[in-house]
C-alpha cells in the first residue's frame, strides 16, 4: 500500500496552499478594481454588459468573485509548478497567457450571446490576464521575500 503522508509531500503541498492564497487574493483585489472602474467608467458606454450596480453587491457580482478567486487560487498552486526554480520568462508569460486566455475567451464566448459590440468583451478579457499578470507578480514577489517557497523538483 502507498504512503499517503509523507513530509516533503505535506510541505509542497502547503506551499502550494500558500502561493494559491497569495495568487487568490492579488486576483479578487484585480477583480474589484476592475469591477469599480468598470462600474463608474465603462458603464455608461456599455449598458448591456454592465446592467446591475457593484455597490449593491448583488448575488451574481458575489458569485463572479468567488469565481474569480477560486480562479486565482487555482492560477497560484498550478504556476508555482510551472516555474519551478527556473528563471525562464517564456514559462512564466506562458502560464500567464494560457490562464489569462482561457478564463477571457470563456467571458467572450458567452458574452457574444449577450452583446453586438465586441469591445466591452476585449476589455473583460484583457482585464482577465492583467489579474493572472498581477497574481504571477505577486507569487513571484511572495517567493522572491520567502513567503512562499518555489517548487524543487525531487526524483523518488
Amino acid at each position: 500500500m502507498k504512503e499517503t503522508y509523507k513530509p516533503n509531500l505535506m510541505a509542497e503541498r502547503l506551499e502550494s496552499l500558500k502561493a494559491g492564497i497569495v495568487s487568490a487574493v492579488s486576483f479578487c483585489l484585480v477583480f474589484i478594481l476592475a469591477s469599480i472602474f468598470n462600474q463608474f467608467l465603462l458603464k455608461e458606454y456599455f449598458l448591456e454588459l454592465y446592467s446591475d450596480s457593484i455597490i449593491t453587491l448583488n448575488l451574481q457580482w458575489l458569485i463572479s468573485a468567488g469565481i474569480a478567486g477560486f480562479s486565482g487560487f487555482l492560477f497560484g498552486a498550478t504556476y508555482r509548478y510551472i516555474i519551478r526554480e527556473d528563471d525562464n520568462p517564456h514559462l512564466k508569460e506562458g502560464g500567464v497567457l494560457a490562464f489569462g486566455l482561457v478564463r477571457g475567451l470563456a467571458q467572450v464566448d458567452i458574452g457574444l450571446d449577450f452583446s453586438s459590440s465586441i469591445f466591452p468583451l476585449i476589455v473583460l478579457a484583457s482585464e482577465t490576464i492583467v489579474g493572472f499578470a498581477v497574481a504571477a507578480f505577486s507569487l513571484d514577489s511572495a517567493i522572491k521575500f520567502g513567503w512562499v517557497k518555489a517548487f524543487k523538483e525531487s526524483r523518488e
